[in-house]
């Protein structure tokens, strides 16, 4: 398993981001007292939260066509007329335009949206009547509204039931232009146009209502769309990760920022963090999207996958012999020299026997780990070789066009144990265990990473990371801690994906 590590408004977009889900029964208050559970932290920052906002839109006509406008009916005494009823029945949304879109981040309260010049034509039927005591009178006739309208929304981000979460009820729209014209009629009638002037005001209170409340509506959908898009991207086979938020977000003028668990589960077993090392100025502001990561999340992952049986190799002939055609400073081993080129299928299987220990400092991540391995030479698929040794290494990871890139440096390699099972489990001289430790510091350690690097980066694809627009992305290693930074381009897909659903 690798874990690296639309928008009814542009917080949608950020929920995005920030709402990577599991579940939690608890959520501290003071962000500063939940420093010591969190395990990995997302920081948004004011320029990323402009390419969100770009975005907008594209949602916010989501909203407006996806929203079901119900039947009106009203009534009202007028003088001279006597009782006058009408009813807007059919009510639908045409030649919707968008202006543009505008955010604040208020520090401490929440995030200030303004989409202005939402011009839009809304159709339908009207029947209506009056009935005096000269005559009475029934219509039903076609109708349309034109409407111009400025829409804010002041959503608050919170914890609520362990994730991040949006309240949208702070929403109001403002109509610049609210017109009814019946049967096409652009200069109507006195009678028409005193429709006009009453059910205008019913009609603003309707589509208030129907657009806030679609609004919310959205952000609801698009809760459960990052849950599961979430969900997805943390789970591989058994192992999977619970990222509820430990505290509330911060909102600050230059970013969000969301604390989350960051809790390995592997078969129903859950990590447990209660003294993570993380402060705010471990992170800076000048990239658009950080993300902070534990070494108390990095190792019971690594944990998981060894139980799991994830950190196993098997090399066989072509292969094996085209890794032994390194230049290496000691001689090989003539019972190695016979397995690799006179047996017939020789094969190499190493696995780690132990539970990996993980370490990251500036320098990279430590990872010592105690790996077997078994030569087997054939037919008839002897035992030959067998060994055990402790190895230590210091990764940095990079990623580049799509692709993980792991960096590693041997520190120490030390043999435990090497015997010959073919020849009475005789051990091996100091020159033949001289050749088996520059082996593995020189072939083993560079194939095992070469073999890790596309493995991860499937796994990174399988989730959907290389349709990401990811810039100049760094990882940092620290002391305790790695950090990943980058800039971004927003992923279309997944707004085209939410947008979709939403729409169905």
């Amino acid at each position: 398993m690798a874990v690296m590590s639309p928008d009814a408004v542009p917080l949608l977009v950020l929920l995005l981001f920030l709402s990577l889900f599991g579940t939690s029964q608890s959520c501290l208050q003071d962000p500063a007292s939940a420093f010591r559970f969190t395990g990995a932290v997302c920081r948004l920052t004011h320029p990323a939260a402009a390419v969100l906002n770009e975005k907008t839109t594209k949602v916010i006509e989501a909203a407006f066509q996806h929203a079901r406008y119900p039947s009106m009916k009203g009534e009202k005494i007028l003088l001279f007329i006597g009782k006058v009823t009408y009813g807007l029945d059919n009510l639908e949304i045409h030649n919707l335009s968008i202006g543009r879109s505008e955010f604040e981040l208020r520090p401490g309260e929440g995030i200030a949206m303004e989409i202005s010049n939402v011009s839009a034509v809304f159709r339908g039927t009207l029947h209506y009547g009056y009935d005096s005591w000269l005559v009475d009178v029934a219509h039903s006739i076609d109708f349309e509204i034109d409407s111009q309208i400025d829409l804010g929304i002041n959503p608050k981000l919170y914890c609520g039931k362990g994730k991040v979460a949006a309240d949208t009820s702070d929403c109001y729209l403002n109509f610049h232009k609210l017109r009814l014209l019946l049967q096409g009629d652009r200069e109507p009638n006195w009678l028409k146009k005193l429709f006009t002037d009453f059910i205008t005001l019913t009609v603003k209170l309707v589509i208030r209502g129907q657009i806030c409340n679609e609004i919310n509506k959205v952000a609801n959908i698009l809760a459960d769309f990052i849950q599961d898009t979430a969900e997805q991207f943390l789970t591989d086979g058994d192992i999977s990760v619970n990222i509820g938020v430990t505290a509330p977000p911060v909102i600050t003028a230059n970013y969000v920022e969301s604390y989350h668990k960051a809790l390995t589960i592997y078969k129903n077993v859950t990590a447990v963090i209660s003294d993570s090392v993380f402060h705010p100025s471990q992170l800076a502001e000048h990239r658009m999207l950080y993300f902070w990561i534990s070494d108390q999340l990095l190792r019971p992952m690594v944990i998981a996958a060894h139980h799991d049986g994830r950190f196993q190799l098997s090399i066989s002939r072509a292969e094996l012999i085209e890794l032994f055609q390194t230049n290496l400073t000691n001689a090989m081993p003539d019972f190695i020299s016979q397995c690799l080129f006179e047996s017939g299928s020789p094969e190499l299987r190493v696995w780690s026997s132990s539970v990996p220990h993980l370490n990251t400092s500036t320098l990279g991540t430590s990872v010592r780990a105690q790996v077997s391995g078994q030569l087997h030479c054939g037919p008839p698929h002897t035992l030959t070789l067998f060994f055990q040794m402790e190895v230590t290494v210091v990764v940095t990871a990079s990623y580049a066009d799509k692709k993980l890139f792991l960096q590693g440096n041997t520190s120490e390699v030390s043999i435990l144990q090497a015997e010959l099972p073919s020849d009475n489990n005789q051990q091996l001289d100091e020159a033949q265990l001289e050749f088996i430790r520059e082996a593995v510091e020189r072939i083993g350690v560079p194939k095992v990473l070469s073999v890790l690097e596309p493995e991860l980066t499937r796994l990174l694809d399988n989730q959907g990371v290389n349709l990401f627009d990811i810039f100049n992305p760094e990882v940092l290693p620290q002391d305790g801690f790695v950090v990943v930074q980058m800039d971004f381009g927003f992923p279309h897909h997944l707004l085209v994906e939410f947008l979709r659903k939403t729409l169905e």
